[in-house]
């Protein structure tokens, strides 16, 4: 699919220097930095239409083009690269889901948009430090397992406080004398 050389780039090692790979590259970063700054946002701005949900339709829209180049990149190195599409895979997928939950306001649709949602997040975290983990500073020192448990250890108990403590969906998650 690309034809090149590989390149060294501020010590990220790109696998082809084609200008059609670069340029899909280049929009798969802006992508991913997009959804990592404005799915922050979404996370922790009020939850109510404006700040919240405009970074979160943000976030699935860029999310989808990370899922569309990520998948051109892994296809063109299929052996070294499928794992990140089925991150990829999983993470929008999940975000799907999160967003359909609440367009079509599913049965607890706020457990599912927040699990949704929370987990496309640390899919997308994820996906990156096992593609670039070995490439950072302080991450190339630890064990490559770390890149793929790391964001899950950190954001699962995230997902489950704010389960836990976020109005719309604590509700579901009151243990009652009856639940015994």
């Amino acid at each position: 699919m690309f034809e090149g050389s590989p390149i060294n780039v501020q010590g990220f090692e790109i696998p082809y220097d084609s200008p059609l790979f670069l340029t899909i590259l280049a929009i798969h970063i802006l992508a991913g930095l997009t959804c990592t700054i404005v799915g922050l946002g979404a996370m922790l701005a009020k939850k109510k239409i404006g700040a919240h949900s405009k970074s979160g339709s943000i976030y699935y829209w860029s999310l989808l083009v990370v899922f569309i180049t990520a998948t051109a990149i892994a296809v063109a190195r299929w052996q070294e690269d499928y794992h990140l599409f089925i991150l990829g895979l999983i993470s929008f997928a999940s975000a799907f889901v999160g967003r359909m939950s609440i367009k079509n306001k599913w049965r607890k649709w706020s457990v599912i948009h927040i699990v949704g949602m929370g987990l496309s997040y640390i899919f997308l975290l994820t996906a990156f430090y096992v593609d670039n983990g070995k490439f950072l500073l302080v991450w190339k020192s630890f064990n490559p397992l770390v890149y793929w448990l790391l964001p899950a250890a950190i954001g699962i108990p995230i997902l489950v406080r704010t389960l836990l403590q976020h109005p719309l969906s604590k509700e579901h998650f009151k243990l009652t004398s009856r639940s015994f």
